[in-house]
């Protein structure tokens, strides 16, 4: 069977950060994937890297949008975080 895949890798501005992203998604592998794709997430450094490999094109579609709104969600929630600290910080 012939099977589609694709690397994504997202970087950020500190190690920091590509590490709280990256195991903020992690979580979900287990969740989200199943027999139609695959998903490996790992940080290097300042650089979240996410691999993806489905049975077909449209589960690498599927895989590909849900992964993206779940790393948005995440930095998204990192970005607010950081800034919680640093306006407790500055008081």
């Amino acid at each position: 069977m012939d099977t589609h895949e694709t690397t994504l890798e997202f970087e950020y501005d500190q190690p920091s950060r590509a590490r709280i992203v990256a195991e903020s998604v992690a979580r979900e592998i287990g969740e989200i994937d199943d027999e139609r794709s695959q998903t490996t997430i790992e940080h290097e450094g300042a650089v979240v890297i996410v691999r993806i490999e489905a049975a077909d094109v449209i589960a690498l579609r599927a895989a590909v949008n849900t992964w993206l709104s779940l790393l948005g969600v995440a930095e998204q929630t990192a970005a607010i975080g950081a800034a919680a600290v640093e306006g407790y910080r500055s008081h």
